[in-house]
């Protein structure tokens, strides 16, 4: 079995995150690969939802919509997933009153679902413990199924419970009773060797990235998918000497940033689009005053409240035309955790380097995937500051800040580190910061800003190409979560002998267009891939180069992509 689908399901409240994280743990503890996400509705408590983990003996980066075990905790989700099951399968359930569920039993039984069934909760508190332990009995259930060594499950219940003694060894009676409860089942293969990866997910990952480039401060207003930033670095603020503030509302949040900036700490702020909204006359002030300044924005389906807890990648548009006026700007996208972790520290550079705003874009299936990747490179990128330090400051006269250059790029250094000073404007100024609304000066400034577009588009890397560089039957075209997927579908064509190849963009504006005009020319079928309803950067591609791309590969349903999303893609447009 080359990829193991389970797909774990619970009302909201019931368990269902530790439940998926004693899985994947397990599963990664033996050496697989693996890649988990949640889908849950905007419930504290209530509602269903699942937990879907794809584990794999060779890399996977994605998910596929297939369930080959599925572990019910509850009725409700029952009901609410079981036709996910197909020939073959297995359910793992323990409800208590199987007449409740007799219809689906039956339904299930005559598409030849294997069936798993214990009464959990007896079996809970024949064990010491209750209703709210089901759960890890379930566990126990579903790795007896699968065939795995108990060790490796009762590794991950141990390191999931550790700081709660009391009741680990409850959990750990449990977990062993339930896998003691049933009969192994298809003896899934362990992998030779353990990998040397780590479990991590996207918004960890930028957390970690961002501590790494030197980030000392970050403020935020809760909003999911962006929330748990805020958490992270909660926790490490300590042990990194990080300024953490929750502000009142992201338009504190935006000016606490940008103040904390203009000052020289290096200082981040994550929101999502509704949040970002309210952050754009910040943004606008930064363009004017160019004064870096890094935001995350986490992105979720709208318009308005729209799919809070779901993933999209609509706020393209949004991140490049954002905030009044015209000012220069930079819009990065991550794919998953390693793509966060090194992108977010190009951010903090690019925005101190070119004195501009820096908008990074990330996704709901990014920020709560949890995948195994490896382990992060800790040292390649150094810290680019741009300033002006040292003897150079006793000769800077207060018209250097914005001076006019050939290139738009003046000096800027910390107020308070030289006896030259500057006035931080926001309405239109001269060279000093000083307030002008001079017809000539003003196209003169605004030119001088504009020009930095010029040296950031050189700076910006090109995009990257996966697969054979021509000649592929299809080919495709995204940015953001849509990679992964694509990684994937290019690996499982590999070995049928078709040929598909895909060019990335993680640097997406402004846009870089050599290596896009050639694999346009070298590939006779290319096509777009993107989580919306418009294609978004298949309009900003199209327009750029005057180039048509064959068809659009288009989801705007909350979901991510999945593995079969592409295939009938491709079967549909290639001619192999």
């Amino acid at each position: 079995m080359s990829r193991i689908c389970i797909k774990i399901t619970g009302e909201s409240g019931a368990g269902l995150l530790s439940t998926g994280e004693i899985v994947i743990m397990a599963l990664k503890n033996l050496g697989f690969y693996v890649v988990a996400d949640r889908e849950y509705p905007s419930l504290i408590k209530g509602g269903h939802s699942c937990y879907m983990i794809n584990a794999s003996e060779k890399p996977i980066h994605s998910l596929s919509k297939k369930v080959d075990f599925m572990l019910a905790i509850d009725k409700q989700s029952l009901e609410a997933y079981y036709q996910d099951l197909e020939k073959g399968s297995c359910l793992v359930y323990g409800y208590e009153r199987p007449l409740g569920v007799k219809e689906i039993i039956a339904e299930l039984l005559v598409k030849k679902v294997k069936i798993v069934h214990q009464h959990v909760r007896q079996i809970a508190e024949s064990n010491g413990g209750n209703v709210l332990v089901t759960n890890v009995v379930l566990v126990g259930m579903l790795w007896k199924v699968l065939g795995l060594p108990y060790s490796a499950v009762e590794e991950a219940v141990r390191t999931k419970f550790a700081s709660k003694p009391k009741i680990l060894e409850i959990d750990l009676k449990c977990v062993k009773a339930g896998f003691d409860s049933v009969e192994e089942g298809v003896k899934i293969r362990v992998p030779d060797s353990k990998k040397d990866t780590i479990l991590i997910d996207g918004n960890r990952a930028l957390a970690l990235g961002a501590i790494h480039a030197g980030c000392r401060a970050y403020y935020a207003y809760p909003m999911s998918p962006s929330s748990s930033i805020l958490t992270y670095m909660a926790d490490m603020a300590k042990k990194y000497q990080i300024l953490v503030k929750q502000g009142e509302d992201e338009i504190t949040v935006a000016n606490m940033t940008l103040g904390s900036m203009f000052m020289g700490t290096r200082a981040l702020c994550a929101t999502s689009g509704g949040g970002f909204d309210l952050m754009t006359e910040t943004v606008s002030l930064a363009g004017m005053i160019e004064n870096p300044f890094v935001v995350i924005v986490a992105q979720r389906p709208g318009p308005a409240t729209g799919l809070p807890t779901w993933t999209a990648q609509a706020d393209l548009n949004m991140a490049i035309h954002s905030a009044h006026g015209e000012f220069p700007k930079i819009v990065i996208a991550v794919s998953d955790a390693t793509d966060g972790f090194d992108l977010i520290q190009h951010a903090f550079n690019f925005a101190e380097k070119f004195q501009c705003v820096v908008i990074v874009l990330t996704e709901k299936v990014i920020a709560e995937t949890n995948k195994t990747v490896a382990g992060f490179v800790m040292d390649k990128i150094k810290i680019e500051r741009g300033l002006v330090e040292g003897s150079e400051l006793k000769n800077l006269e207060n018209s250097d800040r914005f001076k006019v250059t050939d290139s738009g790029l003046s000096k800027r250094w910390l107020p308070g580190s030289s006896r030259a000073y500057y006035f931080a404007n926001g309405d239109e100024h001269w060279e000093d910061g000083s307030l002008s609304e001079d017809s000539p000066r003003t196209a003169v400034m605004y030119d001088k800003r504009m020009r930095k577009m010029n040296l950031i588009e050189e700076a910006m890397p090109e995009p990257e190409v996966y697969g054979a560089r021509k000649g592929a039957d299809i080919s495709f075209v995204g940015w953001g979560s849509s990679k992964n997927v694509m990684l994937d579908i290019i690996h499982m064509y590999a070995e049928k002998g078709v040929k598909v190849n895909y060019l990335h963009y993680s640097f997406v504006f402004p846009l870089k267009t050599k290596v896009l005009k050639n694999f346009f020319k070298e590939n006779g079928n290319v096509n777009l891939i993107e989580g919306n309803y418009n294609g978004q950067l298949g309009d900003l591609v199209e327009a750029k180069l005057d180039v048509k791309f064959k068809k659009r590969l288009l989801k705007y349903d909350g979901r991510a992509f999945f593995v079969e999303d592409v295939v009938d893609f491709i079967k549909k447009n290639s001619k192999k």
